[in-house]
Parts: C-alpha cells; sequence; structure tokens
C-alpha cells in the first residue's frame, strides 16, 4: 500500500490540466489576427479558427448536430431560424462583463431576430448595397447618371451597359430580395410569392450580365479592376477601396447606400448548445466587446462594430464614412427582414435557382 500511495502521488501531480481551446467559425477576411494572438496570449486559451462564405453551409453544420465549434457568426435571419431550432444556448451574460459596451441602437435592432438579447452579441454590422469603379462605370453611365439607387440593377439597359468590364452579385436571396423590394414600392419583409417574384423575375432577366454570383470574390474583383460593379456588403467594398488604394493601381472605389433604402445587416456572436467549449466561449466574446480590441477588429475589416464604446478607438476615416457608420438620416433609410417561413423559404430557394442558374 505504501508503494502504491508513493506511485500514486507524483503521478497525480505530473498530470498536465487539459488544454483551454475554443473553435470558432467566422466569415472569412472577418477579423484582425493580431487579436487572436492577443486572446490567447492574455488567457492562454488556443484559438482554432475556420471560414465559410455564405450562411448556408454554416445552418447545414449547426443543424447536423456535433459541428464540433464553439462559436459562430450567423447573420440575422439565419440566427432567427437557428434560435427557433434550438442550436444555441443561452447566453450567461454575468461571464460578458463587457456587454456593458453594446451599442444600444443596434442591440435593439438585432432583437428583431433575437428576442430580449438572450442569444446573441453583435459583432459587426452594415449594409447591403452597391460597389463600383468609379472610372469605368461613369465612362460607360456618364457624368450624370445617379449611382446610388437600385435602377443599376434593375434596368437591364444599364446594367448591359457595365457587362463588358464586370458585374458580380451577391449569391444571398437572404440579402438581395430584401434589398431590392422597396424599388417596386414593396415592404422588405414581405411573405407574399408574388412581391418576391417580381424581384427574381427582375434578375432572371438582367442574369446575361452579370458574370457572376458570389458572395465575397467581388471584394478582389474590384480592388484589381477586373469588376466595375458589383451588389455587396459595405465593408466588403471599402476593404476593395482599402487594397486598390495600397496597390496604387489607380482604381478608384465608392460604395453605395441606394437612396430606394438598403438592408440593415448583423454578424452575431452565438454558442452552439453542445460546445464542447463553452466558457471559452464565453470568455472570447468578451474579449471581443473590449472596445479596443472591438475597434482594433473595424479598423481592419472596415465594418461597423456593434460596440458602441469603440468609435472613439474606430480611424477617423472610417468613423466619418457614412458607408461605414451612416448618419442618422440614412440609419432611417435602413431596414431589417425577418427569416422567412419554411414555405417561402423552399419558394425562395427554388426561384433564386433559377435566377443562378437561368433554367
Amino acid at each position: 500500500m505504501a508503494l502504491a500511495a508513493g506511485w500514486g502521488g507524483p503521478a497525480r501531480a505530473q498530470t498536465a490540466a487539459p488544454e483551454r481551446v475554443i473553435n470558432i467559425y467566422n466569415w472569412s477576411d472577418y477579423i484582425d489576427p493580431k487579436m487572436l494572438d492577443a486572446f490567447t496570449k492574455e488567457t492562454g486559451i488556443k484559438v482554432v479558427y475556420d471560414t465559410y462564405d455564405n450562411n448556408e453551409i454554416l445552418e447545414t453544420k449547426l443543424l447536423a448536430g456535433r459541428s464540433g465549434y464553439d462559436l459562430v457568426v450567423p447573420s440575422g435571419p439565419f440566427l432567427q431560424r437557428l434560435i427557433r431550432a434550438g442550436v444555441f444556448q443561452p447566453l450567461d451574460k454575468a461571464k460578458i462583463p463587457n456587454l456593458v459596451h453594446a451599442w444600444p441602437e443596434i442591440t435593439g435592432r438585432l432583437a428583431a431576430y433575437d428576442p430580449g438579447n438572450a442569444y446573441a452579441v453583435d459583432y459587426m454590422w452594415g449594409t447591403t448595397g452597391i460597389g463600383v469603379n468609379l472610372g469605368l462605370v461613369r465612362e460607360r453611365l456618364g457624368a450624370a447618371q445617379p449611382l446610388n439607387t437600385w435602377n443599376l440593377v434593375l434596368n437591364g439597359g444599364l446594367l448591359n451597359k457595365l457587362k463588358d468590364c464586370g458585374v458580380m452579385l451577391l449569391d444571398s436571396p437572404e440579402d438581395l430580395i430584401p434589398s431590392l423590394l422597396p424599388a417596386y414600392g414593396l415592404k422588405p419583409d414581405t411573405r407574399r410569392w408574388d412581391d418576391i417574384t417580381q424581384v427574381t423575375d427582375a434578375l432572371f432577366k438582367v442574369r446575361g450580365a452579370v458574370r457572376k454570383f458570389h458572395s465575397s470574390e467581388y471584394i478582389n474583383g474590384l480592388a484589381n479592376g477586373d469588376l466595375c460593379f458589383a451588389v455587396g456588403y459595405s465593408g466588403d467594398v471599402m476593404q476593395a477601396k482599402k487594397r486598390a488604394e495600397e496597390a496604387k493601381n489607380d482604381v478608384e472605389i465608392a460604395y453605395y447606400v441606394p437612396r430606394e433604402g438598403s438592408l440593415m445587416w448583423f454578424d452575431a456572436f452565438a454558442i452552439p448548445k453542445d460546445a464542447p467549449h463553452a466558457a471559452e466561449a464565453h470568455a472570447f466574446i468578451d474579449y471581443m466587446m473590449r472596445p479596443e480590441v472591438a475597434a482594433a477588429n473595424t479598423n481592419f475589416v472596415s465594418y461597423a462594430s456593434g460596440n458602441a464604446a469603440a468609435k472613439k478607438f474606430v480611424k477617423a476615416e472610417i468613423l466619418g464614412n457614412p458607408g461605414i457608420y451612416p448618419d442618422d438620416a440614412t440609419l432611417q433609410r435602413l431596414f431589417v427582414n425577418t427569416a422567412w417561413d419554411d414555405r417561402t423559404q423552399r419558394f425562395v430557394t427554388r426561384a433564386w435557382t433559377r435566377v443562378r442558374t437561368g433554367r
């Protein structure tokens, strides 16, 4: 017995503590890598970081269960649908003291998808709008043509004039359809199939001018001059502008919130119900909600943060850019769209497949 005790004590003392880790699944090009390193250095929590470029991929993994991820970043309607499906665990807000820095305006709008903000914390937000290569577009459409209008997308005569210099649209009916509905005087959150068909029929008619439907490739396409027109996310277009300026390639990129209105979107942190490391996920959210950290991420990706206190640390050229941080008048033109019911979702999926494939 003494021998056994002698062996047992040291063995237990030498047992290494389990490694702390967090497995994150986030959008591509969407965080300052230095913040991940800083988080690990401070907390000792290793970050395993995977990326995706559309919500459908994330949704499929989460609905299948046992994804292995501890923290994910779905967009508004997908967040809403996944909450209804019981995919996420409620946040323990006592473990996220930096929630005091959340922006009430953004938190309030996010509540359309997450009532009471029980399951999610906004990471970044922005708008869906129009990105252009000013030189190429003005050359083809003239100086008098307004560029802050969805008419550029829906008018085949205008869009065809841009075909040769490259047109790309988001591969996302959840973004495009609600964004374009107000151009017809229709509610962006409509469930009427005839309303939705009006938009998808219009897109089907102009699809011949579209080089590709994709939700991230347009960033480099605009930056290097391979595209002249894209419907995309505000921060992505600003990233393209930044890359073009750094490359000094004489490509001038601009972003417009259409005058008819624009979809406001939110990407929010949420913790899957079966997350293996929920404590680490809460620690990561809290770290990301530090004003200086939130600002560093905004300065890196050129998206507006859901952190109000971060604004004082955001670069002046980003904070003062109405395409990233809209003024009050522009905010009034922004709207949100909630998740479609299952029948409407199936209808939209079929209609969107027709737009994308031409069949």
